[in-house]
């Protein structure tokens, strides 16, 4: 499914009967396309072809994930084997503990709150250690647009629809609870750095909320973060 859920910014999602969970990515198309969230190496001809569908799949200039996880970058290789100019771009972390190792040719590692441009979009690193978990975490804000790419954080389990205006706290506390209920406890903790890191991405005020696992949500971010961290601080 393909969704133009701000101008130029693509959702891309993949709804995987087995985990009841969709699986997105984000295309950014400008001067230089960029790709946030890579998918899983299974899911990679799907999303070569809805990729297909918007851009040739071999301009793609960047490509993003927030840490090393299947579904965040497990078809790295491949789109880098497929777009010959594309680079991946990481925090210092998660490059030396693991993607210049793992990639097959040298990426582009910004510093905490180094700006990428890409032609009319101004891509801004955040370094989140263990937010929303793994040590290598970061994320990453569109200034142009106030668009916060948020990876797991908002997980909603199901096949929501491609942008919602609604309370996405409450599906995503019903997610956890159901996760902790399984084999899949924990998949988050919260500490004092998980309230001070959703604090510092709510000053920000993103207007739309990229999520990679449900609908993304387009309003008053900084009120919903909050509201996530509330959530977290209640129910982990």
């Amino acid at each position: 499914m393909i969704d133009e859920i701000a101008p130029n910014f693509y959702r891309i999602a993949t709804y995987v009967p087995s985990y009841d969970l969709q699986f997105n990515q984000f295309l950014v198309v400008d001067d230089e396309v960029l790709l946030y969230h890579t998918g899983m190496r299974k899911l990679f001809p799907l999303v070569r072809e809805a990729v297909a569908k918007i851009v040739e799949p071999s301009c793609i200039r960047w490509i993003g994930f927030s840490h090393f996880e299947a579904d965040e970058c497990g078809s790295l290789n491949e789109w880098l084997s497929q777009a010959p100019q594309a680079q991946f771009i990481s925090g210092t972390i998660g490059a030396i503990v693991n993607i210049n190792d793992f990639a097959l040719r040298k990426g582009r590692v910004l510093a905490a709150d180094e700006i990428l441009t890409t032609g009319s979009y101004r891509f801004r690193l955040l370094e989140t250690p263990h937010v929303p978990h793994a040590w290598d975490a970061s994320l990453l804000l569109e200034e142009t647009e106030s668009v916060l790419f948020c990876s797991d954080l908002f997980l909603q389990k199901g096949n929501g629809a491609p942008l919602s205006e609604e309370d996405l706290v409450s599906p995503a506390r019903q997610a956890l609870l159901d996760y902790e209920a399984g084999s899949l406890r924990q998949p988050l903790v919260y500490t004092g750095l998980t309230r001070d890191t959703l604090r510092a991405l709510a000053e920000l005020r993103p207007k739309l909320l990229a999520i990679m696992h449900g609908s993304s949500f387009k309003g008053d971010g900084e009120s919903a973060l909050r509201d996530l961290s509330e959530m977290y601080a209640a129910t982990l």
